[in-house]
């Protein structure tokens, strides 16, 4: 689980700084949002990139993207399957493995996308700038953790209030003595 918090935020960095780094004519102030250019911009300059490292970034995802794509369309097409071997009207476990068996096959070859992608994004940042992205994406992660967290306080607080008090039992009612 760890591997793939770590890979989700080098993720990050490939999914939202390379989209910009790909641009091949920069692209006007009025039509970028504020939103989404500051974390993208705040990225690239905390890291320190050269010109040449962003061209290098550009070209890895360049060729990241049609190769992820293909993947993940294979893992959703064998997602596909494998539910409508599960609940077809004759279940066969034959067919069930096989399916499932295409579907292990297809998260190996996203994963492979992505970690050879990580692999050479990591291969191109100097000493310094690996040890900035390390600590970014330290923060990122611990941004991320408290986010979940709350949003389970926020969705365990919103449950209705008969499942909240479910496990509170009632007080035994005394008995009545006739007068």
């Amino acid at each position: 689980m760890r591997i793939f918090r770590i890979s989700s935020v080098l993720l990050f960095a490939v999914l939202f700084v390379m989209p910009i780094l790909a641009q091949d004519e920069p692209v006007s102030e009025p039509q970028r949002t504020v939103a989404n250019q500051q974390p993208q911009v705040n990225m690239l300059r905390q890291l320190g990139l050269s010109r040449e490292q962003i061209q290098r970034l550009q070209q890895i995802n360049r060729t990241r993207k049609p190769l992820m794509d293909v993947a993940q369309e294979k893992l959703r097409n064998a997602n596909r399957s494998l539910d409508e071997a599960i609940y077809a009207d004759e279940v066969s476990d034959t067919d069930v493995q096989a399916k499932l068996k295409d579907v292990q096959l297809a998260q190996a070859e996203v994963y492979k996308v992505r970690f050879t992608s990580e692999l050479a994004i990591r291969r191109i940042l100097t000493p310094e700038q690996l040890v900035r992205f390390r600590n970014m994406r330290e923060r990122f992660e611990r941004a991320r953790q408290e986010a979940d967290e709350r949003r389970l306080r926020v969705r365990d607080n919103q449950q209705p209030n008969n499942l909240q008090q479910k496990d509170v039992k009632a007080p035994a009612k005394a008995p009545i003595k006739p007068d």
